[in-house]
């Protein structure tokens, strides 16, 4: 007789027989399929597909083409070149003017940089494990996504000419957090609104500081994922529910057909000038 094992459901990491249709905790389906098992579903799957697409993103840009410049400092090392991240889906109001309106979800997964892509997925997988337990992974993605949106939206409409990065998108996410401690309260909830609060001062401090930081995609998104987060609630408040994996499917769905737009858009631009 085979023996029956055991795992983590990815979604609420208590322990579940690997052969259970529903897990009996928070109701996900099949919590050991394969599929879940090597991170394609659950919470942390969401997170590592993120990560996945922000580093294949960078390096392509590299591969169209890398800055000649330098006077970044370390900020500049590994830094893809201008037109090589427009190409891709670089925003701001200068693209926008061209109709790139896709751009204001493909600029989420562009980094100017080998620190910049470093410190951006370095918050994310800090701050990620909080939101996606408290807010579930479908109100996560819609949190990640449509903040990162909104936030770049913000930074337009203030005359940033010219944008990427995914803080916009983790600032959300943030906001969301902040939200939720706020809302929660307790000794845990007012723990965690003091200690992302921190990181709010922190990073406010950092942009007025350093040039070329986006402090209005930065608190755009922060507004914006505070918002989300108050219309689509959190786990002790309510479950995730249809309309929430609706939402989340179709931004995955537009995130996914603005990079490949932008992917192919610029090596399709790219072979045709170097035909």
């Amino acid at each position: 007789m085979a023996a029956r094992t055991s795992l983590l459901c990815p979604r609420c990491r208590r322990l579940v027989s690997a052969d259970e249709a529903v897990c009996p905790y928070c109701g996900l389906r099949s919590p050991g399929s394969w599929w879940r098992r090597i991170g394609i579903g659950g919470a942390e799957g969401v997170l590592a597909w993120i990560l996945y697409a922000n580093v294949i993103l960078y390096g392509l840009s590299l591969i169209l083409g890398a800055s000649r410049g330098g006077s970044g400092g370390l900020f500049s090392f590994l830094s893809p070149s201008d037109q090589s991240l427009f190409l891709l889906g670089a925003t701001g109001t200068l693209p926008l003017r061209l109709h790139r309106w896709w751009s204001l979800l493909a600029a989420n997964y562009l980094h100017g940089g080998l620190l910049h892509i470093l410190f951006n997925m370095m918050a994310l997988r800090q701050v990620g494990p909080l939101a996606l337990r408290e807010y579930g992974p479908s109100r996560f993605v819609v949190v990640y996504t449509l903040g990162g949106v909104l936030g770049f939206w913000i930074s337009a409409l203030a005359g940033v000419p010219f944008t990427i990065g995914a803080s916009a998108a983790i600032c959300a996410v943030i906001g969301a957090m902040l939200y939720y401690g706020k809302s929660r309260g307790g000794s845990y909830g007012q723990a965690l609104y003091r200690q992302l609060g921190g990181w709010v001062v922190s990073l406010a401090i950092f942009g007025f500081l350093v040039p070329g930081i986006n402090n209005w995609g930065h608190g755009g998104g922060l507004a914006a994922g505070a918002a989300l987060g108050w219309l689509l609630g959190y786990q002790e408040q309510r479950r995730e529910a249809p309309l929430h994996r609706t939402l989340a499917a179709a931004c995955v769905a537009l995130t996914l057909v603005a990079l490949a737009w932008g992917v192919g858009s610029a090596v399709y631009l790219r072979l045709g000038t170097q035909g």
